[in-house]
């Protein structure tokens, strides 16, 4: 057995190995490294004052894409094809949740009208927050999950009622106006009403205020936290070990900032998306409440969300290109 627990290059997922302990520097090279890169990216990206151009966003989106991808390579070598075929499955399954939260995300901003500059605050700030969240998010799931394996069948039939309510509101997007959370916050913190550069908080008198732009900080935080609870259970839908989950997690957030100036701008473009991805969740939570009698190579699983995400993707394209009936007028 490889050291994740992955099993080598056995032919079908392992639906009753429980993860085991994964090496320390393995996890310490996972976490520091994703840290390291997010940072660097992060302050590299964050220089001026100017939003990302459209040919910069596509740029680095591409580069996070192939690191993403590449990194199967790093499981393949290092625990097995497996556990790489696991890894890449889980990549692309949170990158195709990911595309689908970020317009989520424009919402939001777009609500709040947050300048461009204050706009790339929020999201560096942001995809850190979620980074840790997700971390510790994972670490439970791992340990309920070796505890009681009866919790993926829970999981597989919230992943079902999840592409269900996704298909139902795909065309309906929600309204932050009608948030919960932010008449909670607007009624008991103190706001200034306002953006002051890229600052959370300013000193009003003898008193401390919030800005706007925390206020959509709070929002996008407490978004991806329930993003987390599709996503999460989702992947473990393809892997039970808790290294693959955060390896996947990392490297699609990693160029989160970069695919939302991409989406922002193209929106339009990907309107089967949501419902290619309640499609994939669809089959994942399927395959997970069907686990004592159906079991899949991990190399099905991959192919399903491979094509499904190629197919939503292309339709999309297909029926809003230029001239199309229904379609844009304008292209990328």
């Amino acid at each position: 057995m490889h050291p994740c627990g992955c099993g080598g290059g056995g032919a079908r997922d392992a639906p009753h190995s429980g993860p085991v302990n994964v090496p320390f520097w393995a996890w310490a090279l996972l976490v520091g490294g994703t840290v390291l890169v997010i940072g660097v990216d992060l302050l590299f990206l964050s220089k001026g004052e100017k939003e990302m151009s459209l040919r910069s966003a596509l740029a680095w989106t591409g580069f996070w894409i192939a690191c993403g991808i590449a990194f199967a390579g790093v499981m393949g070598a290092t625990f097995g094809s497996q556990a790489s075929a696991e890894y890449l499955s889980g990549f692309l399954l949170e990158y195709s949740l990911s595309m689908d939260n970020v317009f989520v995300f424009s919402l939001l901003l777009g609500f709040f009208a947050t300048p461009p500059a204050a706009r790339l605050r929020a999201l560096t700030i942001g995809i850190l927050i979620a980074l840790g969240l997700r971390l510790v998010a994972i670490l439970i799931g791992g340990a309920l999950i070796t505890r009681a394996e009866w919790i993926l069948y829970i999981f597989g039939a919230f992943l079902v009622y999840t592409a269900w309510r996704l298909v139902r509101h795909a065309d309906d997007p929600a309204d932050p106006e009608h948030s919960r959370l932010l008449g909670f916050l607007k009624t008991h913190l103190p706001l200034t009403g306002s953006y002051e550069g890229s600052r959370f908080r300013v000193r009003v008198g003898n008193r401390w205020m919030f800005t706007t732009l925390a206020l959509a900080l709070v929002m996008l935080a407490a978004t991806d936290l329930v993003f987390a609870l599709d996503s999460i259970p989702a992947a473990f839908g393809v892997t039970r070990q808790p290294f693959i989950v955060f390896a996947v997690n990392a490297f699609a957030l990693m160029g989160l900032r970069s695919l939302y100036f991409v989406l922002e701008r193209l929106v339009d473009r990907f309107r089967y998306l949501p419902y290619g991805v309640a499609v994939i969740l669809a089959f994942v939570g399927v395959k997970m409440l069907l686990r004592s009698v159906w079991h899949p190579p991990v190399y099905v699983s991959l192919a399903v969300i491979v094509s499904l995400l190629a197919l939503s993707i292309g339709l999309s394209w297909w029926k809003t290109r230029p001239g199309a009936a229904g379609g844009d007028a304008g292209g990328v």
